[in-house]
């Protein structure tokens, strides 16, 4: 964790993480604050939210941060630090009690009435991968669902970050969403 003297970006500039685990209270600076600093400018490292506050605001607002996981400090070191490694894959973890809330809260919200977001630059196939990754497959699920190798399901979930412009599978998931390619279930 970083002291109140001392500015996180600065730190991580100086020492290139992969992954910080951030607390979302701290001194001088909060969590939040201190991760969208971190993320603001590529290449950025996976920032990992470890916290005893795990209301859906806190929540909300360190994956709109740049936050690549999120988890309670009550969950198993062993569990910790392979979410961690997770984080470190590039992929995207929110503890599983966090994850359920969010689920249930988006399900019970009204349909937006927002027109669905427009998916130009991508080929058909990457249309199909990333509505997979929009259900929440992962690449060795897609693999299977499309008759394609692991290493090509994560060649297409990797160009698809890129041309999304998308940090993380989390950010993928969201765009399969506002694109229309995925709804919750009743």
């Amino acid at each position: 964790m970083f002291r109140s003297h001392v500015r996180p970006y600065g730190t991580v500039r100086e020492l290139r993480p992969d992954v910080v685990v951030m607390d979302i209270r701290m001194p001088g600076m909060d969590g939040i604050e201190a991760t969208r600093m971190i993320t603001s400018n590529a290449p950025a490292p996976r920032v990992l939210m470890l916290t005893t506050f795990d209301d859906d605001n806190n929540v909300y607002a360190a994956l709109r941060a740049g936050a690549s996981g999120f988890l309670v400090k009550d969950m198993a070191l062993d569990d910790i630090l392979t979410a961690t490694r997770v984080v470190a894959a590039g992929e995207a973890l929110i503890a599983p009690s966090v994850t359920r809330r969010l689920i249930e809260e988006f399900a019970n919200r009204p349909a937006a009435a927002a027109p669905p977001q427009r998916l130009d630059g991508i080929t058909e196939r990457e249309h199909e991968v990333l509505t997979l990754v929009g259900r929440g497959l992962s690449n060795s699920e897609i693999a299977a669902e499309l008759f394609i190798g692991h290493a090509t399901a994560k060649t297409h979930v990797a160009r698809l970050l890129t041309k999304l412009h998308a940090r993380d599978r989390v950010q993928l998931v969201i765009i399969a969403y506002g694109a229309g390619l995925v709804s919750p279930s009743p």
